[in-house]
């Protein structure tokens, strides 16, 4: 049996780089995509009505979250097996393959119908390495140290807000200094040419990192299986079912602040460059909150932060979109997705951990990317999409308020069945 050595600082730092290079590069992409929705979809979409070409582009946005769970069928398994080191390297070169897809495909202007078509297939690739992704980093990160799990598996959704506040900025600035004829024709590719830096890094890194202690472990012992699937689906169906549900609220907020420049700009009538900003506030809240949840959580528990966090949003989500649609300014804005990117970060700071807990190490990879794939499918991916329709069919300016509630009562019900019946704390 391996003895599980003290996290050193060294470890821990090396451990962080490498697991949310990826998840950065991951959430960047999707982000980027969102916030540059309206030029994406007059540059592959174009169909004589704006409302159209934008439902569409984030319908391309949605889809690729169909082949989500195929890959976490595939690539979850695949960390189980070959260990998560090997599934992180496989699903950081796909995700360098898809964002180079979309840097440089030619316009519908240039190729016709081929352009949304290869659009298409580059999102497809992206969601399909992110179906193996989080399993197999957040399983990484988590199992560095049973201690300070909390802390470490927080990382990999602090690097979300990261991603969130990288994507902003560059937003921010090329929407104040590029006109909109530069924005659409060519400014939104310079986000996503510049994003690829971020893969051969977090390559390199991954490459030079050992195996966890708690995986190498089970492999010494003889306890790894060669059937994650069988066992996860087969005997685990109940806490892939619970996790689905404490997910479903944290990824409908991530995906409203992703649409947030287009509801800026579509609906509030503000320049994008206000959901910008916004965004980078909220980001601003997700990188440096989540980690102190993260550790908070590993003194006091998961869930009860959780379950605060959760009923708080639920409460004041409302309020917040309504303060926002009938005084809308950059100040309001930044309050409002300050706010929403505290409540976030109380909420999944502590989530990935206790996702991890749920499930035994010799599925953990398999179970986290099932779960997580699944709970954004079912509330993330076409979020944008159908809150863009809610508002077209009713004009109601509160709808991503009201899918967030929805989402945040599911969360809190599946939470309250975790602690009862798996024994989460």
């Amino acid at each position: 049996m391996i003895a599980e050595k003290p996290l050193s600082r060294n470890r821990a730092r090396r451990a962080v780089l490498a697991a949310t290079a990826g998840n950065t590069l991951e959430w960047y992409d999707l982000t980027t995509y969102g916030f540059f929705a309206v030029s994406i979809s007059k540059a592959f979409f174009p169909t004589g009505d704006a409302t159209v070409s934008l439902m569409l582009a984030f319908g391309t946005f949605g889809i690729s979250y169909l082949v989500r769970p195929l890959g976490a069928l595939i690539l979850g398994p695949y960390a189980d097996r070959a260990g998560r080191k090997a599934g992180l390297l496989l699903t950081i070169r796909l995700m360098m393959i898809g964002t180079l897809l979309i840097a440089v495909m030619p316009t519908y202007a240039s190729i016709g119908i081929a352009a949304p078509v290869m659009i298409l297939l580059a999102r497809l690739v992206q969601g399909f390495s992110a179906g193996g992704e989080f399993g197999s980093a957040t399983a990484f990160l988590s199992e560095q140290s049973s201690d300070r799990r909390g802390y470490m598996a927080s990382w990999q959704f602090a690097s979300q807000g990261l991603a969130t506040l990288l994507a902003a900025t560059f937003g921010t600035v090329l929407s104040m200094n590029l006109s909109a004829a530069q924005l659409d024709s060519w400014g939104w590719r310079i986000p996503f040419l510049l994003g690829l830096l971020i893969g051969p890094v977090g390559y390199v890194i991954r490459r030079q990192l050992p195996e966890t202690p708690e995986f190498a472990e089970v492999v010494e012992a003889g306890e790894a299986t060669t059937t994650p699937i069988r066992q996860v689906l087969g005997r685990q169906k109940l806490r892939v079912l619970l996790m689905v549900g404490a997910m479903v609220m944290s990824t409908a907020v991530t995906y409203v602040i992703v649409y947030m420049p287009t509801y800026a700009q579509k609906v509030l009538g503000l320049p994008s460059s206000a959901g910008y900003i916004g965004a980078a506030v909220s980001g601003v809240m997700l990188t440096t909150v989540t980690p102190l949840i993260g550790h908070l959580s590993d003194r006091i528990g998961r869930t009860k932060i959780m379950l605060i966090a959760g009923t708080a949003m639920v409460l004041l989500i409302c309020p917040l979109f309504l303060l926002l649609s009938g005084s809308p300014s950059l100040l309001v804005m930044g309050v409002v997705m300050g706010v929403l990117g505290l409540l976030k970060a109380c909420y999944f700071g502590a989530l990935p951990a206790l996702m991890s807990e749920a499930f035994p190490t010799a599925t953990r990879s398999t179970g986290l990317s099932l779960s997580y794939n699944l709970g954004v499918l079912s509330f993330g991916g076409f979020a944008p999409a159908i809150i863009t329709w809610m508002i077209a069919s009713t004009g109601n300016h509160l709808s991503p308020g009201f899918y967030i509630m929805a989402a945040g009562a599911l969360s809190i019900a599946a939470l309250l069945a975790a602690r009862r019946l798996l024994a989460l704390r």
